[in-house]
């Protein structure tokens, strides 16, 4: 399977800066590495109708677990499909973080997200308290085993390693520390296949030595995902790797 390299736009995003989208598509198809976007809400279709005919994959940045309802605010998975994604990144931090989701909720929302035949991008990671405690791994398996429904496989899920205090802060952990969690991950994911990205503060002056590590599969990026020639930069690196 192809490394992956994803960027996660967060709450960021004009029309106008579909013209970055767009010169990223031209200018980095790979046959090495699968390109994927994943743009606020607002901008999905419209990123959609730019992106065909290029090589660039779309997704959201959450869903809702039920199918369609009285859920003011929220995007069913099959929205997100009907807008032209395949991908939906889920449990990441900032959700869990700012929306207080648990393990149990994310889970419900992978089901979602398979039921309507989208990839489910799975975030995990520790606080900077958790690591300082040596809890990395015990916080690290319990998200695991609990945000990841049985069914998961290589083909619809795709893990994505982002320890908490490192997501925007541009600290990022030592090469032995990303080393240690992905090993964790390659031996205690459910498929031996199923893509293992890293997360936090990626940027073309760090990329390379991170998809040197082994069991590093690709990244989800965050802020340099916003620039055509900072992501151009990283998916470059893992071309190389």
């Amino acid at each position: 399977m192809k490394k992956l390299a994803a960027g996660n736009w967060k709450m960021n995003g004009r029309t106008a800066q579909l013209t970055e989208a767009m010169a990223l598509a031209a200018a980095h198809p790979s046959p090495t590495v699968d390109v994927l976007l994943c743009p606020p809400a607002t901008l999905l279709a419209a990123m959609a109708q730019a992106m065909v005919g290029t090589a660039v994959a779309l997704g959201g940045q959450d869903c809702h677990a039920a199918e369609k309802g009285a859920h003011t605010g929220d995007i069913a998975a099959a929205m997100l499909v009907d807008a032209g994604a395949s991908h939906v990144i889920l449990g990441h931090s900032e959700r869990r973080a700012d929306h207080g989701e648990s393990s149990a909720d994310v889970a419900a929302k992978v089901r979602a997200a398979w039921a309507a035949g989208l990839t489910a991008i799975v975030c995990l990671g520790e606080t900077e308290a958790q690591r300082d405690a040596g809890e990395t791994l015990a916080v690290i398996g319990a998200q695991l085993a609990g945000s990841l429904p049985e069914g998961a496989s290589a083909e619809n899920t795709v893990i994505a390693y982002e320890p908490v205090w490192a997501i925007g802060t541009g600290r990022t952990p030592t090469p032995e520390q990303i080393a240690e969690v992905h090993a964790f991950l390659r031996q205690n994911a459910p498929d031996a296949g199923i893509r293992l990205l890293y997360g936090g503060s990626v940027n073309p002056g760090n990329a390379a030595a991170i998809f040197a590590l082994p069991n590093v599969d690709g990244a989800l990026v965050g802020g340099a995902s916003l620039k055509a020639a900072d992501f151009g930069q990283i998916i470059t690196a893992l071309e190389a790797a």
